[in-house]
């Protein structure tokens, strides 16, 4: 608990305060790492969804970050280029580095930190997200596991990342090996990518990392590895390790996907169900599409144009239009016409909505 404490208090004095005038953008809807594994002094990108937050698509962003160290000290008001992230499109950004090289540090100083702390933000520091945490894996306890194959994660789905550990000193015939490779194939050998050793490509391709004594690693996303068209539904990844040119294999192997859960439709509607000037007019918009994080409303109301904007992200997006107020002196109507577009300039919705009358 005390170590909890101290941590909570150390992110506290190092997260650069929100100064007066400075807008919040919001939480970072998800994080994810490309290896999903990696060692401190390997090479990975970081891949960051901002669809919750209120940074607009293709936006310069740059990450701030002081744990393990702080490697833009100094700049808050005018990012280094080196911070920069790089847009992937769909209300992702990623940002490459290898941590020891990035932090100036050893993977054991790294190891023993607080973890990789951080807030993305505008070159400026005018905007800036809520506090977040790239977390990271250690797959250490592999190497006395005795297992021969660990996947990460246990269940993949077909468009997100994927690392398997292969522990060659369980299998005979692949002490020296100069390589080692996967041939594999989805949905029981329905989709190849066979270890063809003849072409050169291929013998890239399928190779593993040397991790050393005789410990390896394969990264790969099913779906750009296998190039499969859009909509394939993966059961399964099926496969075998070869060493050099066939000279040992491994027993078959199978990893069971994830079950792929599309997300839901969009939901947009008014409330109260039955309106009256004297009420508040609630628009509502779940489950919007990655980058949808703004409502732009004009309502037409006789001679009167009301107009105004609710933010919001994926979830949900909502908000009230305060007719009673805004509709006050105004005699007579039986309606009002609503149009509502999304931050992309696309109608939502566009329509008359009846008004009741009241005493």
């Amino acid at each position: 608990m005390k170590k909890i404490i101290l941590l909570l208090l150390f992110i506290a004095m190092m997260a650069p305060s929100q100064a007066i005038g400075q807008e919040a953008a919001g939480p970072i809807a998800s994080i994810s790492s490309y290896p999903v594994i990696y060692k401190y002094d390997e090479q990975v990108t970081w891949y960051f969804d901002l669809s919750s937050t209120t940074f607009a698509p293709e936006s310069d962003v740059y990450l701030w970050i002081w744990s393990p160290t702080e490697p833009d000290a100094g700049n808050w008001e005018n990012s280094s280029e080196f911070a920069k992230l790089t847009y992937e499109g769909n209300m992702v950004w990623s940002f490459t580095l290898t941590p020891t090289a990035y932090f100036s540090t050893t993977a054991e100083a790294i190891a023993a930190s607080a973890g990789f702390w951080f807030r993305l933000k505008n070159k400026t520091g005018t905007k800036q997200s809520d506090v977040a945490q790239v977390a990271y894996t250690s797959f250490s306890s592999f190497y006395t596991a005795n297992e021969l194959i660990r996947s990460y994660p246990t269940a993949p789905v077909i468009d997100k990342g994927l690392s398997i550990l292969f522990n060659s000193n369980l299998v005979p015939g692949f002490a020296d090996a100069t390589s080692v490779h996967f041939h594999s194939g989805l949905n029981n050998w329905a989709v190849l990518q066979e270890y063809q050793a003849w072409l050169p490509d291929v013998v890239e391709k399928t190779k593993l990392k040397n991790l050393g004594d005789g410990f390896y690693k394969m990264d790969l996303i099913p779906s750009e590895y296998y190039n499969t068209e859009d909509g394939y539904v993966m059961d399964n990844i099926v496969f075998l390790m070869v060493k050099d040119n066939w000279a040992a294999t491994t027993p078959d192997q199978i990893i069971h996907a994830g079950e792929y859960i599309p997300p839901p439709p969009p939901e947009f509607r008014f409330f109260p169900m039955q309106l009256s000037q004297k009420d508040f007019l609630g628009i509502i918009r779940k489950n919007n599409e990655p980058g949808i994080n703004k409502l732009i409303y004009t309502i037409t109301a006789g001679s009167r144009i009301l107009t105004g904007e609710f933010t919001g992200g994926t979830s949900e997006i909502k908000g009230f239009v305060n007719l009673v107020s805004e509709l006050n002196g105004v005699q007579g109507l039986s309606e009002i016409h609503v149009l509502v577009k999304d931050n992309t300039n696309r109608t939502i919705s566009d329509t008359n909505i009846p008004l009741k009358t009241t005493d």
